[in-house]
């Protein structure tokens, strides 16, 4: 991306931030609520990426340094697979045949008994309209104008 898209970015990221904290306060609920907070959190933390990032341009265009180059090479590769989760993340380890929920610890999916082998990793399973309210139109206009991804899913464990 060049400086002016960057720019643009930023200002479509900190415009949405003041629209989410606006419509945080007509949140009825606690989980709505959190909702806002995660989104406001993820929206600063993408601010902050496009600062380093844009600072890191301003450094370059200053002297031509391979190390700064490098640098913002990285973030630019960092920042595009950058993504807002405002509920549930799930990492799943097929090898070991374990998933962890928002980065705790680690449980095993595989459980065996006379009957044989059962495998049960847990399942992403979107949001509702009614559980994320006015959220849903912002979030889905946030990953319009800005193409990062506002991920709107819960963890259920998978019945067998």
């Amino acid at each position: 991306m060049t400086s002016d898209q960057n720019l643009m970015l930023y200002a479509k990221l900190a415009g949405f931030r003041l629209v989410v904290l606006a419509n945080r306060f007509g949140g009825d609920t606690k989980f709505s609520r959190a909702l806002h907070d995660r989104l406001i959190e993820g929206l600063e933390a993408a601010i902050a990426r496009i600062r380093v990032i844009m600072e890191l341009e301003r450094n370059l265009l200053v002297g031509d340094d391979e190390f700064i180059a490098y640098q913002l090479e990285g973030e630019t590769e960092i920042f595009g697979r950058f993504s807002i989760n405002l509920l549930d993340d799930l990492e799943i380890d097929f090898d070991t045949h374990e998933y962890r929920i928002n980065g705790s610890d680690w449980i095993n999916a595989l459980t065996a008994d006379n009957s044989g082998i059962d495998i049960a990793y847990p399942e992403l399973v979107a949001l509702t309209e009614e559980e994320l309210g006015s959220l849903s139109s912002i979030a889905k206009e946030i990953t319009l104008a800005t193409g990062i991804p506002v991920l709107l899913v819960r963890a259920v464990q998978s019945q067998r």
